[in-house]
């Protein structure tokens, strides 16, 4: 069972909705590619809310992820499509079924 997720929330700058729309969903091959990443979601709450939450059984494997090409992308590309910063916070899985 996946014991550790991360939970990314992203806000996109006033005209770039369908940019991060797009960058989240090329994101899905690379996530497909972590061995680490048990579950990689990508979601959007309203025009210009969006998210990542993604799951893993081991330190390391959240680590590999944070530190690997879905990551370095989205840093990347953040001052050009987000309004601020992105949020990303590390969170225990207490149940999962």
């Amino acid at each position: 069972m996946a014991k550790l997720a991360l939970l990314a929330w992203l806000e996109a700058k006033p005209g770039k909705e369908q940019e991060v729309a797009d960058f989240l969903k090329s994101a899905l091959p690379l996530a497909q590619g972590e061995p680490a990443t048990v579950s990689w979601f990508a979601w959007r709450i309203d025009e210009s809310v969006f998210g990542i939450f993604d799951t893993f059984e081991t330190e390391e494997g959240r680590d590999a992820h944070l530190n690997g090409p879905i990551a370095a992308a989205l840093m990347a590309n953040a001052d050009r499509l987000l309004a601020k910063p992105p949020v990303i916070e590390k969170l225990d899985i207490l149940a999962a079924k």
